[in-house]
């Protein structure tokens, strides 16, 4: 078991060579991909950071600026799970985070429409990456106890998913990697897609997912708001009221569903700003968010 681990440490930590980043961690070795279809495809990243057609999915890695807080957290970018907002929300966040003094491991993840034979893919990357991440934090020097996940929109969504469904396999074990735990420590939600159901399901990261049709059933299993249990993690929720893409009502029922569910948390409501705002937009409170968010995390004690 330690050897396999060992050389499953060594695989994931070389860089691969298609790509730029000198501290990229790839998610799998491409011969175990789930549901790939032998899918091999030309990422596409636009002028603002926008990528599309992943099929390496990978982490980049920032390490701590200044003082380490011996904390690491699994940065994820939205974008409807039709193209993921890296420029825009990730990387932004993730040297804001790393200026905090964090290991940030900003995810880019597969697509859910892309040709691979599962939607679920990107609970799949998601999943691994939290399990990699565990299992490095020796190597990093942060606590295995103190690993958080902050999502956007979609990525606010997945998130959710990976902080209330984490003893759920999305994928069968690969190596001794996938037997650790992948719960998150805690969870920054920031203007997140939550429903799936009636009248919330009207956006775009519901109809990568399901489809213009799908059942109550399916969309009950993916609306993260019913999947809350005592063990989620404690959670930190940013939303604007005036979203016009992902409602506000989206943050208001997983409050009130980590409330019911006596889970740590906190709610943050801005009058104004709209959606997509990243670290913030100009001119309105959303530009808050972040300090707020690190006051949070000081007051309960997570850092």
């Amino acid at each position: 078991m330690k050897i396999k681990m060992f050389i499953s440490l060594f695989i994931l930590t070389c860089l691969h060579p298609c790509y730029g980043h000198p501290s990229d961690i790839i998610l799998w070795d491409h011969h175990v991909v789930p549901n790939s279809a032998d899918i091999i495809q030309n990422e596409q990243l636009s002028k603002t950071g926008s990528i599309t057609r992943v099929s390496t999915p990978r982490l980049h890695i920032y390490r701590p600026t200044y003082q380490q807080n011996h904390a690491a957290i699994l940065v994820i970018s939205g974008g409807g799970y039709a193209h993921e907002e890296l420029g825009h929300e990730g990387t932004p966040t993730s040297k804001y985070l790393q200026k905090q003094g964090f290991t940030v491991f900003e995810l880019v993840y597969r697509l859910p429409q892309e040709g691979w034979t599962s939607p679920l893919v990107p609970f799949q990357d998601g999943q691994r990456a939290m399990c990699i991440i565990r299992s490095q934090s020796k190597f990093y020097g942060y606590d295995s106890d103190k690993i958080g996940i902050i999502g956007f929109s979609a990525g606010g969504h997945l998130a959710g998913i990976l902080s209330t469904t984490w003893k759920t396999p999305y994928y069968p074990p690969t190596d001794a990697i996938d037997t650790i735990s992948s719960r998150p420590n805690f969870s920054i939600l920031i203007y997140p897609v939550i429903s799936m159901i009636p009248p919330l399901n009207h956006t775009h990261a519901y109809k990568s997912l399901l489809g213009i049709h799908s059942s109550l059933a399916d969309q009950q299993a993916l609306s993260v708001q019913l999947l809350v249990t005592p063990e989620t993690p404690p959670t930190f929720i940013a939303h604007a009221k005036d979203d016009p893409v992902s409602s506000v009502k989206n943050s208001i029922l997983l409050h009130q569903a980590l409330d019911k569910n006596h889970v740590i948390n906190q709610m943050i409501l801005f009058p104004d700003g709209g959606h997509g705002w990243g670290l913030g937009k100009k001119g309105t409170t959303t530009t808050q968010w972040p300090a707020l968010m690190m006051q949070w995390l000081k007051e309960t004690k997570i850092i």
